[in-house]
């Protein structure tokens, strides 16, 4: 009885053991960039779309890091590409923000979202000053005034950054220069408040206006 036990108990073990060890090795072979290892564990039967604790999933995981063959094979395979992870980001976004024009190009060409709610792939792309990954989303038809959460844009972004250039590029497409952010500062506020008075003097005379003046309101 004890053996019957005790075999039955291995039994329901390994396969749990089988999972997990699949599953770590889904999580370190995406963020390794290893494609041949995905491959082998899909078709075994594993879920391309399978997430961290994050809620970060392969594609994410390969397009944050830069690892295109493997964004290549994921996006090929029919992995989610718009999904999101617990701080609202998707693949798309991930890869503007760390700077991967490879990655973006081939998340796009597959059909990945330009505008999705939380922080916009332009507006992450600008944030770091991407002028590559910022002109080639607005090329692809990306909303250039599209807004994060607190309302900030691509412009207040790369005005906020010091990115002289970005922000020539993103007046040139004409961007709302005076769009306001929740806290209604524009790009000129936002320029001025972190010092990049270059680009608060292009901003001016190009015909930005600060958002904080004081109306007096008469009754």
């Amino acid at each position: 009885m004890k053996k019957s036990l005790l075999t039955a108990v291995f039994a329901l073990a390994f396969p749990f053991q089988s999972i997990a060890g699949t599953y770590d090795d889904l999580i370190t072979g995406a963020k390794m960039g290893d494609t041949r290892e995905i491959r082998t564990l899909a078709a075994k039967g594993a879920s391309l779309d399978t997430t961290d604790i994050d809620g970060n999933t392969l594609l994410m995981l390969a397009a944050r890091d830069g690892h295109a063959e493997l964004t290549e094979f994921l996006a090929n395979n029919r992995a989610k590409l718009n999904a999101r992870n617990a701080a609202g980001d998707t693949a798309l976004g991930l890869a503007a923000l760390r700077g991967h024009l490879r990655v973006v190009e081939l998340l796009v060409s597959a059909g990945a979202a330009l505008d999705v709610p939380g922080w916009p792939p332009l507006v992450y792309a600008a944030f770091n000053g991407h002028g590559d990954i910022s002109a080639y989303l607005i090329s692809k038809g990306a909303d250039l005034n599209a807004a994060s959460e607190n309302g900030t844009t691509a412009l207040m972004a790369a005005s906020r950054g010091g990115y002289m250039e970005l922000v020539r590029t993103l007046l040139r497409h004409k961007a709302d220069i005076n769009k306001q952010m929740d806290s209604g500062e524009t790009a000129l506020d936002i320029a001025l408040k972190f010092k990049n008075t270059d680009i608060g003097e292009l901003l001016r005379a190009a015909g930005g206006k600060s958002g904080k003046s004081v109306h007096i309101e008469i009754r």
